[in-house]
């Protein structure tokens, strides 16, 4: 899932430079698609559980922001959060 957002916000991005706001705008509702997923399989049972539902929950925020002002730095902010979030759940699996 996480792969599946970076792509997207990183489509969403060049769509942003090419101006194509309906791309842009398709590209972020899917990311915030994956967010909400992510979102909604938490097991709230467990304490970090409450500490990622509440970032998703800023990511999603800030994504729609970025998609009403399509607003680039709001999108790589939330890009750059997920690329840290992959790369720690990598390293905690390996």
């Amino acid at each position: 899932l996480y792969e599946g957002a970076i792509k997207f916000l990183k489509l969403t991005k060049a769509s942003i430079d090419e101006k194509n706001i309906e791309k842009a705008n398709n590209y972020l509702c899917r990311a915030q698609d994956i967010i909400s997923e992510l979102m909604v399989t938490l097991n709230m049972d467990i304490e970090i559980s409450k500490n990622l539902y509440s970032l998703y929950e800023y990511m999603n925020y800030t994504l729609v922001q970025a998609n009403i002002r399509k607003d680039k730095k709001m999108v790589d902010e939330v890009l750059n959060m997920l690329i840290e979030l992959k790369d720690t759940w990598e390293k905690i699996a390996n």
